[in-house]
């Protein structure tokens, strides 16, 4: 679980968060949505701890990150995977080799307990047969399996995915929003997933986080987010036409 208190952070004079509070759960695929500026990628990245709010509490199962040391906040970010928008595959390196790098930098592990892991969450990704391509030669969707396999291999307790279906077409999205949350609930991770893609807010959505203008601005799951009278989330949401239909579909429900 990590619990967010009242965080404010800053660049000079412009103030990008202004005082979230918020907990993202073990277990959950929590989504935070929001326009462009609304503070969601400097707001994850506090998550992240590469960013230090200047007010406020980010707390990892009961752990304040402002109040570890040096050390322990290293260890502590060797307990969070990352899955980038772009993959950020080193093309020079074969698929097993991108998935093995963070046990090369980060355990003493020997070579035959890295591989055997290696291919155990390469298979956990299906993906059994490309452990010698190299990312020019595999298909996006593969790539974006293989960065979420190397974001797993340390065995996190928490996961992060900025825009995770970024350049995927909408099939391929929804199997990777799918493996996404059968790893969060598989291994019990605290998922966050920076996200526009409002197909996987309605696949994946158990918790929500709405962000406009440094701020909380709304928070529910995806069933909820089809109630709120709240415009601004309405006015983002419903642009899509998808979520257009869905809306429908539930107002001639509801009469």
């Amino acid at each position: 679980m990590i619990e967010v208190n009242n965080i404010h952070k800053s660049f000079g004079d412009t103030h990008v968060l202004k005082g979230i509070t918020t907990t993202f759960e073990k277990g959950k695929t929590n989504l935070i949505i929001g326009q462009s500026g609304s503070g969601k990628t400097v707001f994850l990245k506090c998550l992240l701890g590469l960013f230090a709010p200047e007010e406020g509490s980010i707390v990892y199962d009961g752990k304040v990150y402002s109040d570890l040391k040096e050390d322990e906040k290293r260890n502590l970010r060797q307990e969070m995977g990352m899955v980038f928008q772009g993959s950020a595959l080193f093309d020079s390196m074969t698929v097993a080799g991108n998935v093995k790098f963070p046990l090369d930098m980060f355990t003493k592990q020997s070579q035959s307990e890295m591989e055997d892991r290696v291919n155990t969450v390469l298979d956990r990704v299906n993906l059994v047969d490309a452990h010698n391509k190299f990312p020019a030669e595999i298909s996006g969707g593969m790539q974006k399996r293989v960065a979420i396999a190397r974001a797993i291999v340390m065995n996190p307790k928490y996961l992060f995915c900025d825009e995770p279906n970024s350049g995927l077409d909408p099939k391929t999205a929804i199997l990777i929003d799918d493996l996404i949350k059968e790893i969060t609930e598989e291994y019990n991770i605290t998922t966050i997933i920076n996200t526009h893609d409002m197909n996987s807010v309605m696949q994946i959505g158990e918790k929500i986080l709405f962000l406009k203008d440094g701020l909380k601005e709304w928070e529910g799951t995806k069933n909820e987010i089809f109630k709120t009278e709240n415009e601004a989330v309405t006015n983002f949401v419903y642009s899509s036409d998808l979520f257009k239909k869905v809306r429908q579909m539930y107002i001639e429900e509801r009469n």
